[in-house]
């Protein structure tokens, strides 16, 4: 994605620089053609697999991951705390797969939010089963951050204006994720 907008930049750059008025310049217009070649070369590691199903920073490692109850009950009573664990996905950022909600065993949920913003399939289903490493920390998420990930999740207008307080809660901060298929 950063490749394609690097282009579209070095398009437009070119464009604008292109079409500057020779008379704003005060050089005489020429008939020669800018034959200046952009070479972008292709990068594999950014190149995207279909199939991929690991995400992040760090490689997930899923020999000792916890339930979410165990995490939970691990989680009781601090503040942070490092961890992996597998979860079913209950939700996922519709416009950029940059968080996703994990369902608690009472009804509620948790979200997961993705360390350096990165981001995972917006297709991904809900349902899916994840492991996920990264540290479980108490967190307060503003109204106004609250409202955006409701836009996110395409929520009607009016749960979105019923947000009017601060809340107060656990949030897992990944920093890498493994899908399973």
């Amino acid at each position: 994605m950063n490749k394609k907008h690097l282009m579209i930049g070095l398009i437009a750059a070119g464009f604008f620089t292109s079409c500057t008025n020779s008379s704003e310049t005060n050089e005489a217009p020429t008939n020669e053609m800018d034959t200046t070649e952009v070479v972008v070369e292709e990068n594999e590691e950014e190149m995207v697999d279909p199939n991929q199903t690991s995400f992040g920073p760090n490689k997930v490692d899923t020999t000792n991951a916890l339930s979410t109850k165990e995490l939970l009950a691990q989680f009781k009573g601090k503040t942070e705390m490092d961890a992996t664990f597998k979860a079913k996905i209950n939700e996922t950022c519709s416009k950029a797969g940059c968080w996703i909600n994990i369902e608690k065993e009472n009804g509620e949920t948790f979200m997961v939010r993705f360390k350096d913003h990165f981001t995972i399939p917006v297709d991904t289903k809900v349902g899916t089963y994840a492991y996920m490493s990264g540290k479980a920390i108490q967190d307060t998420v503003s109204v106004e951050m609250q409202r955006h990930f409701l836009e996110d999740a395409n929520a009607p207008q009016k749960d979105i204006d019923a947000i009017t307080k601060v809340k107060y809660g656990m949030t897992f901060i990944a920093d890498g994720i493994e899908l399973v298929k």
